[in-house]
């Protein structure tokens, strides 16, 4: 299985880019993962939130191919610990999915468009981070759960 990190516009922070860039290569010792970056829209501040989300939704769906399985990484979506999340992707995998594509909205969230065509929702939690933060955030948790199936000593039960 391959998993992907869909996300709207670039992450500004070096710090955060170097956090994000080490989990990706731990990343390459249990999966195939990567991450693509949606450039911000131009000229959103022009645009209404429902154009904004209908845009950017279009951008999301155009990266898809059929067998694709989609998550979105979204408010109301269901939250896990650590241990679940790990689980949850044991599942995915012995599901026999090609691509796991975990998807990070926009300012505004997903279009109508982009919920109907989606899987599933994950909450990270009940508070609001940047979506710079998310990724890094994503990124390590995923990790994190490859290191859980494994019983490696990253994570502390």
């Amino acid at each position: 299985m391959t998993i992907k990190l869909l996300a709207i516009g670039k992450t500004d922070s070096k710090p955060l880019q170097s956090l994000i860039s080490e989990y990706e290569k731990r990343l390459k010792h249990y999966i195939k993962f990567d991450i693509e970056l949606i450039p911000d829209i131009k000229n959103a501040k022009n645009l209404s939130e429902t154009q904004q989300k209908e845009k950017e939704g279009e951008l999301i769906l155009k990266k898809l191919v059929p067998t694709d399985v989609l998550i979105l990484l979204d408010e109301n979506g269901k939250q896990l610990s650590s241990v679940g999340f790990s689980e949850y992707l044991q599942k995915k995998m012995n599901a026999g999915i090609k691509q796991l594509v975990l998807v990070i909205g926009g300012p505004y969230g997903f279009s109508d468009e982009v919920y109907a065509a989606a899987q599933g929702k994950i909450s990270l939690s009940k508070m609001t981070f940047s979506h710079q933060m998310v990724r890094l955030f994503v990124t390590e948790q995923i990790y994190r759960a490859f290191t859980i199936l494994r019983n490696e000593p990253y994570h502390h039960r």
